[in-house]
């Protein structure tokens, strides 16, 4: 879970393995084996023996400002076999090798898209021709991205130039499905133009913060990216890996609208744009935190036609740790731009047979091996809740 104390003089601190929140008359324990990172805002007091709980179970504290953007993260400084896994990281991204680690995650993004699509004109059989189009331009890019061959930087034109042309198809395909009142015309970012990009940038933005643990965990370098280039302070990394699980946000953001269940209070106009407001962030997250934790069945390390129950959000930590080891000659763990109709509703298994990860157990400590399971904690009794759209923002 992702705690977060956004209470005007809220307190943490540490009570055996548990974290005690108190905000007022009120207060929550949360058994720190269940929390994956804790955000802070709004003059919240801090203890040094939650740090030092929060650090021992690979904890990230993150602490946000009043708009809701990190502006200061606290991690640990043990770094494990980090080292030999950035250096391969910079040696692959100038080679052949990092050009098919990059494709895989775009194939793997358009293959998403194309399924989605698929899945909407199901239900939709009066609109087939509404997707033709959207699909056959989708699967085209798929079909010569595969074809490319060189180094990233000899191909990083061809393969954004693709990327993008698939994304408008798509864009445009999925808002002429919205609901009347809420029908857009392409993607908008920093601000928004319309209530549907406001849901997806925060739900993008959330993602960014789950793949950005997930390398550090894995023992990778958030900032040295393959796809996209280097510049000061920006996350080239996550916003390469992140691309496979876009899907994640597209359909909430899209299901949210055509399920017809987005108030217009939960929107608000600012300067050059739509943002949400306090009520339609709560309820977004919430609802989208009910996606990320859903069971589905995962291929299981080793073991050709085996599966596993794991959360949909584990599979960010299981991407990026399979990277690692790919960087360090390890093949032998499943990858999810290797996963078909990964993201389908019939590949939901029950939520009693889910296998949490312990990310004390990862690469940190030594070796980007695969993370074991977490005891159980005591559930948590306060809503999660993301971060907000970072302000530099990749195309998508």
């Amino acid at each position: 879970m992702q705690l977060v104390i956004n209470t005007f003089g809220a307190s943490l601190r540490k009570e055996g393995e548990r974290f005690v929140v108190r905000a007022g008359d009120k207060q929550l324990a949360v058994s720190a084996h269940k929390v994956r990172s804790i955000l802070l805002a709004t003059a919240a007091h801090l203890s040094t023996d939650a740090i030092e709980l929060a650090i021992a179970h690979n904890i990230d504290l993150v602490f946000l400002d009043k708009y809701g953007d990190p502006f200061a993260r606290v991690w640990q400084t043990r770094m494990g076999s980090t080292a030999a896994i950035r250096r391969r990281q910079l040696e692959v991204a100038d080679g052949p090798e990092g050009l098919g680690v990059v494709i895989e995650w775009v194939q793997a993004k358009l293959r998403h898209q194309a399924e989605f699509l698929e899945e909407l004109r199901h239900r939709r059989p009066e609109s087939a021709d509404l997707f033709a189009g959207p699909l056959g331009a989708i699967r085209a890019g798929i079909e010569r991205l595969g074809l490319l061959a060189g180094t990233v930087d000899e191909q990083r034109g061809t393969v954004m130039g693709l990327e993008g042309s698939a994304g408008r198809a798509y864009w445009t395909c999925l808002g002429r499905l919205m609901p009347e009142a809420y029908r857009f015309e392409g993607r908008s970012r920093q601000p928004a133009r319309d209530p549907f990009n406001a849901v997806l940038n925060y739900s993008y933005g959330v993602l960014y913060s789950l793949v950005k643990r997930a390398c550090i965990c894995a023992g990778l370098d958030p900032h040295v990216g393959f796809l996209h280039t280097d510049n000061y302070a920006k996350k080239s990394l996550v916003y390469d890996l992140v691309e496979p699980f876009r899907i994640l946000g597209d359909r909430a953001a899209v299901l949210l609208f055509t399920g017809r269940r987005a108030q217009k209070d939960f929107f608000e106009e600012i300067p050059g744009g739509i943002s949400l407001t306090k009520e339609g962030r709560a309820f977004f997250v919430g609802n989208f935190n009910e996606r990320l934790d859903k069971a589905i069945r995962y291929p299981v390390q080793g073991k050709p036609g085996k599966t596993r129950n794991v959360k949909v959000r584990d599979t960010i930590q299981f991407e990026a740790h399979a990277l690692a080891n790919r960087l360090l000659g390890r093949l032998d763990m499943p990858r999810v731009v290797e996963t078909r109709s990964l993201w389908d509703e019939s590949n939901e298994a029950a939520a009693e047979d889910v296998v949490e990860l312990d990310e004390a157990a990862g690469n940190e400590e030594g070796g980007a091996a695969e993370p074991a399971p977490a005891a159980d904690g005591i559930e948590p009794l306060l809503p999660d809740e993301g971060g907000d759209t970072p302000k530099e923002e990749p195309p998508c």
